[in-house]
């Protein structure tokens, strides 16, 4: 679906380029792909492959429409997860009948209590479907999902389980609503293991060999109280746990030695911090560079951090400032765990961080892109609309109501020569507004 990268020849300016040489150099590319143009001939598309779906000789769970100009593509742009200049068009899911046969409780590592329904096996989609969450005490409520009831299960965009629906008519008597407790029996124990589940994850540690039964049992037995006391284990005391053995147990010390030498990306992700995922992760040390920094940074200086909002931002703070949690690093450090780090993006003495600026009207110099990305290079938050929290408006040519926003809430409003000037040494920024003092 697309080129990594090509030597002796032009790049394609186009999706539909691409796919028209991969072809011709003899490449399996779908027969089912289409350029077509508007909205109408997308949905036209959407309903052709749909009335074919089952005799595609592959399972899909919809189409993508993507927009053919790789340039267009370059100006729309990404977020974190996905790109802005594609869009997935799902089909309606299969939808099968089941009953519910209890309801459990499950724990997350944050301590949240999520509901999970155990079905009676029922055939959805491709696989098999036993349980199904039903997220929170609200959502039970709303469903009103009670154990014995028949309900309408599917896989959500063909993939996670959840109950559609409860058929109120074939409801046995006597059944009564379920309600969330407020806490289960050992929740305490189920929150450690699902943070050292977490801790050990591939995307976080990547301990080899560090699996959930085995987690549990070293919860369980008291050999591992928090993610730190992983690297205190040793051969014997692991060789003596269920299906272990000493190679088993040898192997295991072993990747615990090679997990220490790790990416400050990993460690920050593998922490724990509600909210935070690995792009989050990312995001914090290419910002800040270190540890150090990122447990020190403010809230506002969070929140200069490409899609870090007032909410991450005060979980992340909140997270560091618990003294439980400044001993779990010491005592990874301790313990050996070694990561490089680096300079921040920005320079924090001549930075923006914590500030908001809008951009609005035309700038001759350099376009609302590269305006965008040179303040969040110096840590600024670039937002699109004009608010009590906005610090600076940039007003190029016809700026439009904005500049007028910001003059009636006595916002600075800077012109593009003065702009210029502080994107080249943010300091000068103090002529107009209070900057914050620089860590």
């Amino acid at each position: 679906y697309g080129i990594g990268h090509l030597e002796g020849r032009a790049q394609p300016s186009t999706q539909a380029d691409i796919l028209d040489e991969l072809r011709e150099a003899g490449l399996r590319v779908s027969s089912e792909t289409r350029l077509v143009k508007g909205v109408e001939a997308c949905l036209e598309y959407y309903e052709s492959i749909g009335n074919r779906r089952e005799q595609l000789g592959y399972a899909i769970d919809g189409v993508v429409y993507k927009v053919n100009s790789f340039e267009q593509q370059h100006i729309l742009g990404s977020v974190s997860r996905a790109p802005r200049w594609a869009i997935a068009f799902k089909y309606p899911p299969d939808e099968r009948t089941t009953r519910v046969v209890d309801i459990d409780v499950q724990v997350g590592r944050t301590g949240a209590l999520t509901p999970v329904a155990r079905l009676e096996p029922v055939f959805v989609g491709g696989v098999t479907i036993t349980n199904a969450t039903l997220h929170n005490a609200d959502e039970i409520k709303r469903k009103d999902v009670r154990v014995g009831d028949t309900v309408v299960v599917r896989r959500a965009g063909d993939v996670i389980p959840e109950i559609v629906g409860v058929i109120l008519e074939k409801r046995p008597a006597g059944t009564k609503p379920y309600e969330l407790p407020d806490s289960v029996p050992a929740q305490a124990v189920a929150q450690r293991v699902q943070e050292i589940i977490h801790f050990a994850s591939r995307r976080a540690m990547d301990i080899e060999g560090l699996g959930e039964k085995l987690i549990e049992q070293l919860v369980v037995t008291g050999l591992v109280n928090h993610a730190a006391e992983l690297y205190e284990l040793d051969v014997a005391s692991l060789a003596e746990l269920e299906r272990m053995g000493g190679k088993s147990a040898e192997n295991l010390i072993a990747a615990l030695e090679k997990s220490k030498a790790t990416s400050l990306q990993r460690l920050v992700f593998a922490l724990g911090i509600p909210a935070v995922g690995d792009a989050t992760a990312t995001n914090l040390v290419t910002a800040f560079g270190t540890l150090k920094r990122i447990r020190q940074a403010t809230e506002e200086e969070l929140q200069a951090v490409d899609d870090i909002g007032p909410v991450v931002a005060a979980n992340i703070v909140a997270w560091f400032a618990l003294d439980s949690n400044a001993a779990l690093i010491d005592a990874l450090k301790k313990h050996g765990l070694k990561w490089p780090e680096q300079a921040p993006s920005v320079n924090l003495k001549k930075s923006l961080h914590g500030l908001t600026f809008v951009l609005t009207g035309a700038l001759q110099s350099l376009t609302r892109d590269e305006a965008r990305e040179r303040l969040q290079k110096l840590g600024a938050r670039v937002t699109g609309s004009v608010s009590k929290k906005t610090h600076v408006v940039v007003a190029g040519e016809d700026p439009g109501s904005k500049a007028d926003q910001a003059a009636t809430l006595g916002i600075a409003v800077l012109d593009e020569n003065a702009f210029l000037e502080v994107l080249e040494d943010p300091a000068r920024l103090s002529g107009w507004i209070k900057v914050p003092d620089p860590r």
